[in-house]
C-alpha cells in the first residue's frame, strides 16, 4: 500500500466514521476502486478505527473523565459507574452479533453487493429519525432500555453500508434523547466497539511488514485529525436540524452503487 493511498483512506475513515454515512461502506467502495490495495484481513481498517478512537477520547475528554471517575469507590463515582453500565449494555448486542455472524460479516466486506442496499437503509433511517425524533432527555437521563435499543441498532451497523453513528444517534432520538445526548452516547459507545475490533484482529499484526507500517501509521494519524473535525460537524448539523441531509446523500450513493453492481460489477 502506498503512503498516499493510506492518507486518502484515513481521510475517508475520519470523515465517515462520525458523519452518519457508514465508514465501513465508504472504505469498501474506496478500496474497490483502488486496484493495488491489499491488506491482511481487516487490520488496516482497524488501524484507521483506532485513529478515530483517539479523536473521540480527545473531543469527549470530559465524558471520558466521568467514566474514569466511575472506577473510584464512593459516591463521587456514581454517575460514572452508571454510564459505564449503560455502555456495557449497549455493547453486548454488537459482541453477540459479531461472534455469531463473523464469517457472514467478513464476507460482506469483499464486494459492493451489500453496500448499496445498506446505504439506502441508512438514508431512510436518517430521514425517519430526523423528522420524528424530538426528545429532551440528557446524557444523565439515559435508561438501561435506551442503551439496549441503541446497542441493538449498533449491532446492525456491523454490515458495511449501515452507519454506526447514524443508526445509534437515530435510535437515541427515537427513544426521546435530545440531539446532544444522542450524539455523545453514540460516540462514547464507539469506544468499546473499536477496542473490541482491534483486539479481535490482533492476529493479523504479524502479517504486516515494517515498511508497510509507515503507511498504516500515516492512515492512523490522518483518521485521527479528520475524525476530530468530523465530530464537531455532526454535532453542528444536529443542532441546526440539518441531520436529514445525510439521509439524502446515503440514498443517492446507495442507488448509484446498486446501478454499478447491476451493470455486472461487484
Amino acid at each position: 500500500m502506498t503512503l498516499s493511498a493510506a492518507v486518502w483512506l484515513g481521510v475517508v475513515q475520519g470523515l465517515t466514521e462520525f458523519l452518519p454515512v457508514s465508514s465501513s461502506g465508504h472504505l469498501v467502495i474506496t478500496q474497490h476502486f483502488m486496484s493495488d490495495f491489499e491488506q491482511p484481513g481487516l487490520l488496516f481498517d482497524v488501524v484507521l478505527h483506532l485513529g478515530t478512537l483517539g479523536a473521540v477520547l480527545l473531543y469527549f475528554h470530559s465524558e471520558v473523565g466521568l467514566l474514569l471517575s466511575g472506577l473510584r469507590p464512593g459516591s463521587e463515582g456514581v454517575t460514572g459507574r452508571k454510564l459505564i453500565g449503560l455502555l456495557i449494555v449497549g455493547t453486548v448486542p454488537a459482541v453477540i452479533a459479531a461472534l455469531s455472524f463473523k464469517d457472514a460479516i467478513e464476507s460482506s466486506f469483499e464486494g459492493l453487493a451489500v453496500v448499496g442496499p445498506a446505504l439506502i437503509v441508512t438514508g431512510s433511517w436518517l430521514l425517519l429519525t430526523s423528522k420524528t425524533g424530538k426528545g429532551r432527555r440528557g446524557l444523565t437521563e439515559i435508561t438501561t432500555t435506551d442503551a439496549a435499543v441503541v446497542g441493538l441498532c449498533q449491532s446492525v451497523a456491523l454490515v458495511p453500508g449501515i452507519s454506526r453513528s447514524g443508526s445509534t444517534i437515530g435510535a437515541g432520538l427515537m427513544r426521546g434523547l435530545d440531539h446532544t445526548a444522542a450524539a455523545r452516547f453514540s460516540f462514547l459507545l464507539s469506544i468499546p466497539a473499536i477496542v473490541g475490533a482491534a483486539v479481535f484482529n490482533l492476529k493479523d499484526v504479524s502479517s504486516v511488514s515494517g515498511a508497510v507500517w509507515t503507511s498504516y501509521l500515516a492512515g492512523f494519524a490522518t483518521a485521527f485529525a479528520v475524525g476530530y473535525v468530523a465530530i464537531g460537524l455532526v454535532i453542528r448539523f444536529l443542532e441546526s436540524k440539518k441531520f436529514h441531509l445525510f439521509g439524502y446523500y446515503c440514498i443517492i450513493l446507495g442507488g448509484l452503487i446498486l446501478g454499478y453492481v447491476a451493470l455486472g460489477h461487484s
